[in-house]
């Protein structure tokens, strides 16, 4: 038989033997062996390439080249073709019914919730919101605030001194003043915002926490109407039953000033949520407003106390802690 219709045999049994190759890699082996080993049937035509007519040697070898190639190619790209193939059979074998992985969700704070709904409350009553700075001089946080220096008021305020005259702010009213500088009145405001006093850290206090004062500033604004603002926002917050009371007491600011309680059956006792009082005129001096015109009222609440009743938290340093445990709940 002549070597060029042994090449052309060689060929077509190589391509049938591929062919009917089908998954198992390991069946593969002996057919790279059969053909394209050292003893394979390439390879034993190669050495057969000595009898052929010297004039035709040429060609011979070109065709044994080309069926070594073709052969070599054939063989990876079937390779290639299983180990695909392999890989999506292993797909379809997962269960796409099964659940997935579950990832945590976060959540917003506790504070943040209580914060969000005291500042809807407000709004719904025609209060806009305004932010103002942390860091303040003297005169916005205290001067202007009728708590001139070495006043004996100052002392409910252990207050953290940047420079001689710059603290971080001890309240949010330091905003009220900045508000009235720069605005004409009437005007509505509700602040929140972070605020600092240097106390002892314990169940009951912390170093920060957040504040929301309120300011109104109107023509013949009477206490009464504070009074039926602060109810409304209380029944709002805690529920239409509880029990409200308003305490005669003293801020530099507002003049008559009340503190806010409201019963807790749970304790057996009233608890103080904010304090709150007509702006005394002295502020309005301060800023430029003309007393004789203008009234109004201002009021601030402590957040951290308002989410402690609502939620019914014993300890506000959980707050600030981190715990998950303590945050999932919300």
């Amino acid at each position: 038989m002549s070597l060029y219709k042994k090449i052309k045999e060689v060929r077509n049994s190589f391509r049938a033997d591929l062919d009917s190759f089908i998954s198992d890699q390991n069946d593969i082996g002996p057919i790279r062996i059969k053909y394209l080993g050292r003893k394979g049937e390439i390879a034993q035509l190669f050495s057969e390439l000595g009898d052929v007519e010297p004039n035709e040697r040429p060609e011979a070898g070109k065709l044994l080249n080309q069926l070594k190639i073709e052969c070599t190619k054939s063989f990876d790209e079937k390779i290639n073709t299983n180990n695909n193939a392999h890989e999506s059979n292993k797909e379809s074998h997962e269960d796409l019914t099964l659940p997935g992985l579950t990832f945590p969700l976060g959540s917003l704070h506790p504070i943040q919730l209580v914060l969000d709904e005291i500042k809807d409350i407000f709004k719904s009553i025609g209060f806009s919101i305004a932010y103002g700075p942390e860091i303040d001089d003297d005169y916005h946080n205290f001067q202007a605030l009728n708590i001139p220096k070495h006043h004996p008021a100052r002392d409910m305020q252990d207050t953290f001194f940047i420079e001689d005259n710059i603290v971080l702010r001890t309240h949010t009213s330091n905003v009220q003043i900045h508000l009235m500088e720069e605005k004409s009145p009437p005007l509505k405001y509700i602040v929140p915002g972070r605020v600092y006093r240097n106390e002892s850290i314990s169940f009951k206090s912390y170093c920060l926490f957040h504040q929301v004062e309120g300011i109104y500033v109107d023509k013949n604004v009477s206490f009464s109407e504070l009074k039926g603002t602060i109810e409304y926002f209380v029944k709002r917050m805690f529920g239409k039953d509880v029990k409200i009371r308003f305490r005669p007491s003293y801020f530099p600011f507002t003049e008559p000033s009340a503190e806010v309680d409201i019963w807790n059956d749970e304790r057996g006792q009233w608890l103080e949520i904010l304090g709150c009082g007509s702006v005394d005129p002295a502020v309005f001096e301060n800023v430029g407003y003309d007393p004789g015109i203008w009234q109004g009222y201002a009021f601030g609440m402590g957040v951290e106390r308002i989410a402690m009743l609502k939620y019914k938290i014993g300890d506000i340093r959980h707050f600030y802690q981190g715990d998950v445990r303590f945050l999932s709940q919300f």
